[in-house]
């Protein structure tokens, strides 16, 4: 009798560690504004390289500028928005941060 209650406990385990693994596996690592900052930055950087004929080029690398400084002021969101607006400006999509 006990080794059924035994084999039976240690059934109900396994199977709350299979049901619980694909809904650790499904949740989203969201990131954190320096973490953006700093994805961003190189977005930046690969869209200057690509569109650095483009007119917008200078002004979008100025836009960099500004966001850089603002992330290390702390100020991650307004650096966010700056980095955001010069990819804009180069026509390229600011990269997802759910990704």
């Amino acid at each position: 009798m006990r080794a059924i209650s035994v084999a039976l406990m240690g059934m109900l385990v396994a199977t709350s560690f299979a049901i619980a693994a694909p809904v650790q596996s499904h949740t989203k690592v969201s990131l954190t504004r320096n973490e953006l900052c700093s994805r961003l930055s190189r977005q930046v950087d690969e869209a200057i390289e690509t569109h650095a004929k483009a007119v917008q080029a200078a002004e979008a690398k100025a836009l960099q500028k500004k966001a850089v400084r603002y992330c290390a002021e702390r100020k991650q969101a307004q650096g966010i928005r700056m980095f955001a607006n010069a990819l804009k400006l180069l026509g390229v999509t600011p990269v997802d941060p759910d990704r």
